[in-house]
Order: structure tokens, then sequence, then C-alpha cells
């Protein structure tokens, strides 16, 4: 079989792929013995081996196996010189030579990409095969098909125009294997890059001055690639364009600050201190419902599936059903808190709730039903994520918390802010806090869940906000923030956004560290 030989089987840039042939092992035993001493031997060995060919399968093995018993360790070297050519089978190159390259190309389009460099220099048929096959273009359509990362840098980056099924101008030539051998290297590094951005403090930073007319103040938002949809303290709900950055609709209705919002492909609702819950449409912006239950502000809510769940200062919680945005209706009231429930949210299982009782409490999703409440923080609970079985919390004791939901048992507490966390968010891998000092606080959340881990839990601290953090949002590429100082920053790790007039580029210096 035809082997291929490089300087650098890690490299995976373009390199010239030349067949070296392995030198072929010898066909027989070799012996230090010249001459065969034992007499009549040529005559008795082809007895045995007339003898041996009359048995079965099953009959030959077990006489092999009690020959190679009486054997000597250093016979069994020499044979296993004569079995392994025999054992080796270049299936992949079979395949290819029996026009059967499909196969060969489903079998090897399940390598990860190191593997799949070193196939490329076993030989010629596997190196065609790779080729013909577009196997490095379909390692990374599966790689955006299944990671988020690679999707939104696909997006980003916009490759996703070599992907999958090409659309080409008559102009345009359908790139080669190459091109795709190529960009893998230069997504990992990007991969790379970001990581280091996010740990060293390197982004382009984009501001929006909201411009209140009255009182000052970004209470809470949400973003796409499109937009951004922002409550403020003046009582309207201004949407921006995210690429121009400036406001393109501001929608105008509740008597009090917009405390919270959330908005999927149809609506957008909001909870507001005038303790009304409105319902928009979020193309046309056009107010289509609202909803009045609670007495006091409406300080948060989220819908999901149909399923909406709000919290007020009056101390409750109402679960509503959403058959349409006309047709909302109350499906239950859940009362247990003796303070203002700041901050609900939920899946299929749990609902989720947090107060400034202190206490965070868990209710069935289906049934309603009281579970459990998680106790550990000395003063009122502010904000508060759940997701995978994880609850992180964020209260006035200045720390964050993070739960286990199904034991109530408090895994990490994280120290770092000097004033109340206001708002929090996390990921897989990561955790970002704002507070009311002013600062953005990113975490590590994988260390953080290692209870071996003692190193500094805190990646960076950003503090370019000059007034209290409400609010943020974040992904594998940026941060989006609101703060009492009446802006929206935008804290871009990828580094690839247009430079405006809105933009600024922020460098952390070497000797800058995390606190």
């Amino acid at each position: 079989m035809e082997t291929m030989t490089t300087n650098s089987g890690n490299d995976i840039n373009n390199e010239e792929h030349s067949p070296m042939l392995t030198s072929s092992s010898s066909n027989c035993l070799t012996t230090s013995i010249n001459k065969i001493s034992t007499s009549d031997y040529e005559k008795m060995s082809e007895q045995f081996l007339t003898i041996f060919l009359t048995w079965d399968e099953r009959e030959q093995l077990i006489f092999v196996e009690n020959l190679l018993k009486r054997m000597h360790s250093h016979q069994h070297g020499q044979i296993n010189t004569v079995l392994l050519p025999m054992l080796q089978r270049d299936f992949i190159g079979q395949l290819a030579s029996r026009g059967l390259e499909h196969i060969a190309e489903k079998i090897l389009g399940y390598l990860d990409h190191k593997t799949l460099i070193a196939s490329e220099y076993v030989c010629h048929d596997w190196y065609h095969v790779i080729s013909t096959g577009m196997l490095w273009k379909k390692l990374i359509e599966r790689k955006v098909l299944s990671d988020t990362l690679w999707d939104g840098l696909a997006k980003r980056r916009d490759w996703t125009k070599y992907l999958f099924r090409q659309v080409l101008t008559s102009n345009e030539i359908g790139k080669t294997h190459e091109f795709y051998r190529n960009l893998y290297p230069k997504i990992l590094q990007d991969i790379k890059q970001i990581e280091i951005n996010w740990r060293t403090g390197n982004f382009q930073l984009e501001k929006i001055q909201c411009r209140s007319q009255n009182s000052k103040g970004v209470y809470c938002l949400q973003y796409d690639k499109d937009k951004i949809v922002s409550g403020l303290r003046d009582n309207t709900i201004k949407i921006w364009d995210r690429k121009t950055l400036e406001c393109t609709k501001v929608l105008t209705g509740h008597n009090g600050s917009v405390l919270c919002l959330q908005y999927d492909e149809k609506v957008i609702v909001t909870g507001s201190s005038d303790s009304t819950i409105r319902v928009w449409n979020v193309k046309t912006g056009e107010l289509i419902n609202t909803l009045l239950h609670h007495c006091e502000a409406v300080l948060h809510l989220r819908f999901s599936d149909g399923t909406m769940v709000t919290c007020s200062k009056d101390r409750s919680i109402a679960v509503w059903q959403m058959n349409s945005p006309t047709d909302i209706t109350i499906r239950r009231v859940l009362v247990g808190h003796r303070a203002a429930v700041n901050v609900v949210d939920f899946d299929e299982k749990y609902i989720v709730s947090a107060s400034g009782d202190r206490t965070i409490k868990v209710w069935d999703t289906t049934t309603c039903e009281f579970v459990r409440t998680l106790l550990g923080h000395k003063r009122g609970i502010a904000c508060l994520q759940y997701r995978d079985k994880i609850v992180v919390s964020g209260s006035s004791d200045n720390t964050i918390r993070i739960w286990d939901i199904e034991c109530g048992a408090c895994l990490r507490i994280l120290e770092g802010h000097d004033e109340l966390v206001r708002c929090i968010r996390f990921d897989s891998k990561r955790i970002v806090s704002g507070a009311y000092d002013g600062k953005i606080k990113v975490w590590d959340l994988v260390a953080a869940l290692d209870p071996r881990s003692q190193s500094s839990l805190c990646i960076r601290t950003l503090t370019e906000h000059t007034g209290r953090v409400f609010r943020l949002q974040f992904d594998e590429f940026q941060i989006v923030s609101s703060s009492h100082d009446d802006t929206i920053l935008c804290f871009n790790f990828l580094n690839d956004s247009p430079i405006t007039d809105n933009t600024t580029t922020i460098t952390a210096s070497p000797t800058t560290t995390a606190s």
C-alpha cells in the first residue's frame, strides 16, 4: 500500500502530495540457521500441510493456537512480521478503485480535521477521495450546522455563500477543494482570536446615545442581527438599526418607565411601572393588546411556546396562556414571596422566581405547584437566569451565586462587584454580569463549576459605562448593555465592524489584569 510523508503532519496549509512507497515485508520467515538440520523436513512438512488442509476452520484454529503456545517468544516476533502485511487492508483505496467512491467518502466524512489531514497523506487514492468528495467543505458545513459559534462566524464573515448548495452567477466559478482546505485553518484562527479578545479585553465599542427627553436611563433591551429594542425610563420603547445605530421607531403608550421587554418574530411584549403589560406588532410598532392584572409595577417577563410569566412589585407571579397576540389569558397566579418579585425565568419543567425577600423559588411549569426554595443570598435578589439545570443569580449583597436547581445546592459564590448586581446572563462558557458599580464583569463558568478550581474566576472587567448597568445580553461575539447613563454600548470581540463615528477600538495593555 502506498503511504504519504510530510514534513509537518499538523500543518493544514497546502502541501505537495508526493507518494513514497514503504519497503515490503518479507514473504517468508528468516532464520539464522542456513541449513535445515532435521532430516526429511520438507517431506514431513508437506504431509503435515496436507493433513492440515483436510480439517475445518475451527480445527485449524485450535491446532495453530496450540502450536503457537509451544513456540518461543522470539519466534512469535518473526511470525508477526509475516502476519502484519497479511492483515493490512486498504479498504478505502479498494472502494475507490471499484467505482464505490461515494462509500469511501461517507467513511472518511466522519473524520475530524486532524485525522483528515493525516488521511490525505496515506496515498493518492485517499487524497483523491477527499478532494473529489469535497470533504473539507462538508466538514465545515457540519460544524456550521452543529455549533452556534461556527454558524455565527459564517454569517459575519460572509462565507455561508460558499457552503451547502451554492448559487453561482454566470461569471462565478465554484470553489475548489483547496479553497475549503485553506479556509478551515482561517476559521480556527478566528475562533482562537475571539477567545483571546474576550480574555484580554480587546474589542470595538459602539455607543448609542438614547437622548431621553425627560428621565434618563435604559432599563431593558434585546437585540438580533438587524435591530436593538430598548425600554427607557422616559416611558418609550425605541428600536435601533443594528448596523447604523440610528433610531428607526419610537413606540409610545405606557404611562410609566418601561422596565422589561421581550420580542419574537411577531410581537414585542413590554412591562411597565404603570402596572400594565402591552403587546406591540414587531414590524409596524402598532399597539395590539394591553393586559391588566398586576396592581403595581411589572418588573420582569418571559414568554415562550404559548406561555408567558410575569412578575411584579405586588409580590405575585402571573402565568399567562398566549393563544394569539390578542388572546392572552391568566392561567394561574403564584404567591409565596414576601417582597417584590424582581425576575422570573422558565422552561418546560420549572418556573424560577427571585425576590427582594432574599429567596429564589422554584415552581412546576405544568402544574404551577411550588417545588423548593433556594436560600443563601444575604440581601434581596435582583436578577437571575435559568437554563440546563443551572440557576445563576445576582443580589444586592454584591455577590453572584450558581445553583443546582434539582437539589437546591449553591455550587459557587462569585465576589467582585462593589454594589448591587443588577443583570446577569450566561452560556455554556461564561457568565456576564452588570452592576450598580457601573462595571460589567466576565466570568469563567466552566472553571466556576469545577470544585477543584482555585484560579481567579473573573476573566475581564469592563468599565465603559458611567452609570449603573441595568440590562445586558451577549453571544459568542459581543455584549450589548444599557445603563442609567442613557446609553447602549455594543462590545464587539470579533473586531469586524466598520469604523464609524460611534466606534471606538479598545485594546488592553499587556499588563492589564482582570479585577
